[in-house]
């Protein structure tokens, strides 16, 4: 059995007036993946993409700081991050395992601002997946990091937050928290 966890802090909490925070954690036994975040303080009542970004090539990803704003906008949106964070790699929704990123299938947080989230993913088929999408079964966990995205549609983004996914504005994609993962056992 192997342990991962990712203390989750806030980005962007200047701007969207909540100071998203939890934690994640990762347990890898035999052939199974089990994941259980908890979230905090995210803005209410909205549905919040959450996944592991990094490096198809095994880099080490480091999570986004306001150093990462370099339109200087005051937001550090979704494409500032990949320097740092890398790729969308696995979502945390419905069904991990199938690696479908744009879909409206993950957790709504409540009219407090949490969400729970927990799932129990078979690992082959993650790490089939994972392969024909970044060319090793290796999921990496102690070189990725997460992000939780999601802000209400009402709230004001300068058109410089970029972030289109599909259908998907950049409200649905602009990141709130932040936090990497590692290794604990």
């Amino acid at each position: 059995m192997t342990k991962y966890k990712a203390n989750i802090v806030s980005l962007n909490a200047n701007k969207i007036g909540t100071s998203a925070h939890g934690t994640a954690n990762f347990t890898e036994d035999d052939d199974q993946l089990t994941i259980t975040i908890e979230m905090f303080d995210t803005p209410a009542n909205t549905q919040h993409w959450e996944h592991f970004h990094g490096f198809p090539n095994g880099k080490a990803a480091d999570i986004a700081t306001s150093v990462q704003d370099t339109n200087h906008d005051g937001f550090i949106d979704l494409m500032e991050t990949e320097p740092v964070s890398g790729t969308t790699m696995v979502p945390f929704d419905d069904a991990p395992e199938n690696m479908d990123i744009p879909h409206n299938r993950y957790p709504v947080s409540d009219a407090n601002g949490y969400f729970t989230y927990t799932k129990v993913v078979p690992l082959a088929t993650l790490e089939t997946n994972f392969e024909k999408a970044f060319g090793s079964k290796n999921l990496q966990l102690d070189k990725r990091v997460i992000y939780i995205h999601g802000v209400p549609k009402d709230l004001s983004l300068p058109v410089t937050v970029a972030g289109m996914v599909g259908e998907f504005d950049s409200h649905v994609t602009l990141p709130i928290a932040v936090g990497k993962i590692e290794r604990i056992d």
